[in-house]
């Protein structure tokens, strides 16, 4: 007998034990069991997989945050946020009361008058005044424009004097004027240290004479002023120009 016959006779002859017919109910009871291990482990692995998970998301906030810085004392957000008391304001100084240096200074020499009135109807009137000034020392007197009252007393209106040098250096000094003051218009006047006998100007190309009379005082000091009608102000004045007796011309 050949080694494959002897393997099919063995097949052929029954086992030694029957064995029972398999417990299906049993088996696919235990393969239930083992499923939902496998289900309840792998839930726990994604549970514990998500609780790791929200662990490191919570601890990379926590280092992306700063740290906090620790809150100041009470007494110091007391004095923070405590209102503040402003400083009293100066107190301004007191107003001078004196006003001596605001009354119209006395004539020196003649008074001349400018043939117009102004406020009340009173007269404008022309003279020179002296001047004791320490920051001009070689200035001694000025200019004044003024309102003469019935009693003979003075109202200045408006006051000029050289600043620059002496008063009676040749030339023309202390020209002023043409503003309205008080109620009047002041004419534009000055005066000229020379022998003038006549002093002209141009007003938009028009000539324009201004009228001349000799300080009584010093008749080599020439006061002159011009008409309000001719000359409205000294910027239109281009340029002033004196002449002496003979016509001559002695200004530039």
């Amino acid at each position: 007998m050949t080694d494959l016959e002897t393997l099919r006779s063995a097949l052929r002859e029954p086992p030694a034990e029957e064995f029972a017919e398999p417990d299906l109910g049993a088996i696919m009871t235990k393969g239930r069991r083992i499923r939902r291990r496998r289900r309840l482990a792998t839930g726990a692995g994604g549970v514990a997989a998500t609780v790791v998970t929200v662990l490191v998301i919570v601890g990379a906030v926590a280092l992306k945050e700063p740290a906090q810085r620790p809150l100041p004392p009470a007494a110091s957000v007391a004095s923070a946020t405590a209102p503040s008391i402003p400083a009293p304001a100066p107190t301004p100084a007191p107003v001078p009361t004196d006003r001596t240096a605001w009354k119209t200074p006395a004539p020196l020499g003649d008074v001349i008058p400018l043939g117009t009135r102004g406020d009340g109807g009173r007269e404008l009137v022309l003279y020179a005044n002296a001047l004791d000034e320490s920051a001009l020392p070689g200035v001694e007197f000025g200019l004044q424009i003024a309102y003469r009252n019935e009693d003979g007393s003075y109202d200045a209106l408006l006051g000029t004097n050289e600043f620059k040098g002496a008063d009676r250096s040749f030339g023309f000094h202390a020209v002023d004027g043409g503003d309205l003051v008080q109620g009047a218009f002041v004419p534009v006047f000055g005066y000229f240290a020379g022998p003038a006998t006549r002093i002209t100007s141009t007003v938009r190309g028009k000539p324009v004479e201004a009228k001349v009379i000799p300080w009584s005082e010093d008749p080599s000091v020439m006061i002159f002023w011009f008409s309000p009608s001719d000359v409205e102000s000294t910027g239109v004045l281009t340029p002033l120009i004196a002449y002496d007796s003979r016509g001559q011309r002695l200004t530039k």
